[in-house]
Protein backbone atom coordinates (compact mmCIF):
# COMPACT_ATOMS: atom_id res chain seq x y z
CA UNK A 1 0.00 0.00 0.00
CA UNK A 2 1.17 3.30 -1.06
CA UNK A 3 2.05 6.32 1.35
CA UNK A 4 -1.40 8.32 0.56
CA UNK A 5 -3.04 5.32 0.55
CA UNK A 6 -2.25 4.28 4.33
CA UNK A 7 -2.42 7.73 5.53
CA UNK A 8 -5.92 7.90 3.82
CA UNK A 9 -6.64 4.38 5.62
CA UNK A 10 -5.12 5.77 9.10
CA UNK A 11 -7.01 9.17 9.06
CA UNK A 12 -10.21 7.90 7.82
CA UNK A 13 -9.95 4.99 10.77
CA UNK A 14 -8.75 7.59 13.24
CA UNK A 15 -11.43 9.82 12.42
CA UNK A 16 -14.23 7.47 12.56
CA UNK A 17 -13.13 6.56 15.93
CA UNK A 18 -13.13 10.07 17.56
CA UNK A 19 -16.63 10.52 15.96
CA UNK A 20 -17.58 7.27 17.18
CA UNK A 21 -16.30 8.84 20.96
CA UNK A 22 -17.98 11.96 20.55
CA UNK A 23 -21.18 10.42 20.18
CA UNK A 24 -21.59 9.34 23.93
CA UNK A 25 -22.03 11.72 26.52
CA UNK A 26 -19.89 12.53 29.73
CA UNK A 27 -22.37 9.96 31.63
CA UNK A 28 -22.89 7.89 28.73
CA UNK A 29 -18.94 7.63 28.74
CA UNK A 30 -19.23 5.51 32.28
CA UNK A 31 -21.79 3.64 32.14
CA UNK A 32 -21.27 -0.29 31.59
CA UNK A 33 -23.25 -1.00 28.47
CA UNK A 34 -23.96 -4.39 29.56
CA UNK A 35 -22.51 -7.49 31.59
CA UNK A 36 -18.72 -8.11 30.29
CA UNK A 37 -18.40 -5.25 28.32
CA UNK A 38 -15.98 -2.58 29.17
CA UNK A 39 -17.39 1.18 29.38
CA UNK A 40 -17.64 3.38 26.01
CA UNK A 41 -14.37 5.07 28.27
CA UNK A 42 -12.66 1.89 28.88
CA UNK A 43 -12.94 1.23 24.92
CA UNK A 44 -11.43 4.69 24.39
CA UNK A 45 -8.88 4.56 26.59
CA UNK A 46 -7.63 1.15 25.27
CA UNK A 47 -6.86 2.74 22.08
CA UNK A 48 -5.24 6.04 23.88
CA UNK A 49 -3.08 3.25 25.06
CA UNK A 50 -2.55 0.86 22.48
CA UNK A 51 -1.87 4.18 20.36
CA UNK A 52 0.49 5.71 22.06
CA UNK A 53 2.67 2.36 22.46
CA UNK A 54 2.55 2.59 18.36
CA UNK A 55 3.61 6.39 18.38
CA UNK A 56 6.80 5.77 20.15
CA UNK A 57 7.70 2.50 18.34
CA UNK A 58 7.24 3.76 14.71
CA UNK A 59 9.27 6.61 15.85
CA UNK A 60 12.12 4.22 18.16
CA UNK A 61 14.94 3.08 16.85
CA UNK A 62 14.52 1.12 13.39
CA UNK A 63 16.44 -1.33 11.12
CA UNK A 64 16.71 -2.31 7.50
CA UNK A 65 14.02 -4.85 7.04
CA UNK A 66 15.29 -8.31 5.76
CA UNK A 67 12.58 -9.72 4.49
CA UNK A 68 8.86 -7.99 2.09
CA UNK A 69 8.26 -5.18 4.48
CA UNK A 70 4.66 -5.62 3.95
CA UNK A 71 4.10 -9.22 4.22
CA UNK A 72 2.26 -8.92 8.19
CA UNK A 73 -0.57 -6.74 6.67
CA UNK A 74 -3.23 -9.12 4.99
CA UNK A 75 -2.64 -11.63 8.09
CA UNK A 76 -2.94 -8.35 11.09
CA UNK A 77 -5.94 -7.16 8.60
CA UNK A 78 -7.43 -10.76 8.73
CA UNK A 79 -7.38 -10.71 12.33
CA UNK A 80 -8.43 -6.96 13.49
CA UNK A 81 -11.33 -7.60 11.20
CA UNK A 82 -12.66 -10.81 11.57
CA UNK A 83 -15.34 -9.99 13.92
CA UNK A 84 -16.09 -13.49 14.80
CA UNK A 85 -12.50 -13.35 16.81
CA UNK A 86 -12.90 -12.53 20.38
CA UNK A 87 -9.48 -11.09 21.45
CA UNK A 88 -7.88 -10.39 24.62
CA UNK A 89 -6.05 -7.49 25.80
CA UNK A 90 -2.63 -7.43 26.79
CA UNK A 91 -2.45 -6.89 30.42
CA UNK A 92 -0.87 -3.74 30.07
CA UNK A 93 -3.85 -2.37 27.62
CA UNK A 94 -6.70 -3.26 30.12
CA UNK A 95 -8.00 -0.23 30.84
CA UNK A 96 -8.98 0.55 34.91
CA UNK A 97 -12.46 1.02 35.05
CA UNK A 98 -13.14 4.56 36.34
CA UNK A 99 -15.26 8.01 35.36
CA UNK A 100 -12.70 9.22 32.05
CA UNK A 101 -13.23 12.70 31.21
CA UNK A 102 -14.63 13.02 27.13
CA UNK A 103 -12.49 16.31 26.27
CA UNK A 104 -9.84 14.88 28.02
CA UNK A 105 -9.53 11.88 25.84
CA UNK A 106 -11.01 13.35 22.68
CA UNK A 107 -8.14 15.94 22.40
CA UNK A 108 -5.58 12.74 23.68
CA UNK A 109 -6.63 11.24 20.76
CA UNK A 110 -6.73 13.87 17.82
CA UNK A 111 -3.33 14.36 19.43
CA UNK A 112 -2.30 10.62 18.69
CA UNK A 113 -3.83 11.13 15.22
CA UNK A 114 -1.63 13.64 14.35
CA UNK A 115 1.69 12.44 15.68
CA UNK A 116 0.56 8.88 13.60
CA UNK A 117 0.08 10.93 10.28
CA UNK A 118 3.33 12.59 10.60
CA UNK A 119 4.62 9.44 11.23
CA UNK A 120 3.05 7.93 8.26
CA UNK A 121 4.01 11.29 5.80
CA UNK A 122 7.87 11.48 7.07
CA UNK A 123 9.37 8.32 8.37
CA UNK A 124 10.78 5.40 6.06
CA UNK A 125 8.04 3.18 6.40
CA UNK A 126 9.73 -0.17 5.20
CA UNK A 127 12.12 -0.24 8.27
CA UNK A 128 11.50 -2.90 10.97
CA UNK A 129 11.31 -1.27 14.33
CA UNK A 130 13.57 -2.68 16.96
CA UNK A 131 12.00 -1.74 20.10
CA UNK A 132 9.90 -4.55 20.89
CA UNK A 133 8.32 -7.82 19.66
CA UNK A 134 4.41 -7.56 19.13
CA UNK A 135 2.72 -10.85 20.07
CA UNK A 136 2.07 -13.07 17.58
CA UNK A 137 3.43 -11.13 15.03
CA UNK A 138 7.32 -10.36 16.52
CA UNK A 139 8.84 -7.33 14.90
CA UNK A 140 7.01 -5.44 12.64
CA UNK A 141 7.59 -2.75 10.00
CA UNK A 142 6.73 1.03 10.43
CA UNK A 143 4.24 0.17 7.68
CA UNK A 144 2.93 -2.86 8.99
CA UNK A 145 2.54 -1.29 12.75
CA UNK A 146 0.53 1.37 10.97
CA UNK A 147 -1.71 -0.82 9.25
CA UNK A 148 -1.94 -2.20 12.91
CA UNK A 149 -3.22 0.27 14.14
CA UNK A 150 -5.33 1.52 11.51
CA UNK A 151 -7.02 -2.33 11.52
CA UNK A 152 -7.22 -2.23 15.65
CA UNK A 153 -9.03 1.14 15.56
CA UNK A 154 -11.45 0.03 13.11
CA UNK A 155 -12.24 -2.74 15.68
CA UNK A 156 -12.94 -0.88 18.39
CA UNK A 157 -14.58 2.00 16.51
CA UNK A 158 -17.34 -0.94 15.61
CA UNK A 159 -17.40 -2.27 19.16
CA UNK A 160 -18.44 1.57 20.36
CA UNK A 161 -20.81 1.09 17.72
CA UNK A 162 -22.85 -1.60 19.11
CA UNK A 163 -22.26 0.24 22.77
CA UNK A 164 -23.86 3.08 21.56
CA UNK A 165 -26.86 0.49 20.56
CA UNK A 166 -27.82 -0.56 23.29
CA UNK A 167 -26.67 2.80 25.36
CA UNK A 168 -29.75 4.50 27.55
CA UNK A 169 -29.90 8.06 25.45
CA UNK A 170 -29.45 10.93 27.08
CA UNK A 171 -27.87 14.34 25.46
CA UNK A 172 -26.43 12.22 23.18
CA UNK A 173 -23.72 15.08 21.55
CA UNK A 174 -22.63 14.46 18.07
Amino acid sequence: MATNDLHHTLATSLDDFIQNGKSFDQEQLNIIPFEGSWTPGQVIQHIILSLSGFVQLVNGPAKDTQRDPHEKIELIRENFLDFNIKMQSPEVLIPHLKNYDREKQLEKLRQIREALLTATDTLDLEKTCSSFELPFYGYVTRSEALHFTAFHTQRHSRQLKKILEVMPSNSMTK
